[in-house]
């Protein structure tokens, strides 16, 4: 994956994991988040470590006008884009009832408008990066375990990874004959930020950043992905059950496992 990669919530968490990983493959590197000086030390990082290039973007994508800024920056820098990580998200936790509108609209903006935008206007990136460098040219979206089946106290969170996962394996068909490396990654529970943005407690047995990135990347390395990775066998279980069992039994039981999760301090 020696093209550049545009990572999406590199600050942190999974986006770190992306860069570095990326960056081992030779890849040079658009970072984005809202937190410059996070970004500015990754990208001497990965300088160090690698030698490679990362150009830093310090940006909230849910601000207005943010992802036409974004496109059109790289524009003027001359920057094609060859692979897209699209990992900035969040989620929140609570009764829908008691949410507040102004965090679910930008929940629901940043998971789903904001990726869905960028993969729109990198894709013909994307798959002519495919034709000319097979090996450099990838979409990975970041879906979740909780987008095969709704999420009682994560109702918005739940339905906007399962929009995230239909819409990739979606393109996943649209463009296999491509060359384009196309899947949703899904993990579970994992050591990231995310469990305390949302306002809940950390699962104990969280998968490790490097556990899911190997999952992703054994794909990625191996050819063609599958059009969805569950991260962790216990979760590919688990979600493989959530579309075979019966939806009331499934919402209850998620619903019952979300009323157990006591809200982070």
């Amino acid at each position: 994956m020696g093209t550049t990669a545009l990572i999406t919530g590199a600050s942190s968490g999974l986006g770190v994991g992306f860069a570095h990983r990326l960056a081992e493959r030779g890849a040079d590197l658009v970072l984005v988040a809202r937190r410059q000086d996070r970004l500015e030390g990754l990208a001497v990082e990965l300088a160090e470590k690698y030698g490679t290039a990362s150009t830093v973007i310090p940006l909230d994508l849910t601000g207005p006008n943010a992802v036409a800024e974004l496109i059109t920056d790289l524009r003027t820098r001359n920057i094609t884009v060859g692979t897209l990580v699209n990992n900035a998200g969040f989620g929140t936790f609570g009764p829908f009832a008691d949410s507040d509108a102004a965090r679910q609209r930008e929940q629901v903006a940043l998971n789903v408008q904001v990726l869905t935008e960028l993969t729109q206007a990198f894709l013909p990136d994307l798959l002519r990066t495919a034709g000319a460098h097979p090996h450099g040219a990838a979409l990975v979206n970041l879906a979740s375990t909780a987008a095969f089946q709704p999420v009682p106290r994560m109702a918005v969170y739940g339905a906007t990874k399962a929009y995230v996962l239909s819409f990739t394996e979606a393109l996943w068909y649209e463009t296999h004959a491509s060359g384009l490396k196309v899947t949703a990654l899904c993990p579970g529970p994992a050591v990231t930020e995310f469990s305390r943005v949302a306002g809940i407690a950390a699962r104990r047995r969280a998968q490790s950043v490097d556990r899911v990135m190997d999952t992703v990347f054994a794909d990625l390395d191996r050819g063609t992905p599958p059009p969805h990775r569950v991260s962790g066998a216990g979760n590919a279980a688990l979600a493989w059950l959530s579309r075979v069992a019966p939806r009331r039994t499934v919402v209850k039981a998620t619903g019952r496992l979300t009323a157990r999760r006591r809200t982070a301090q």
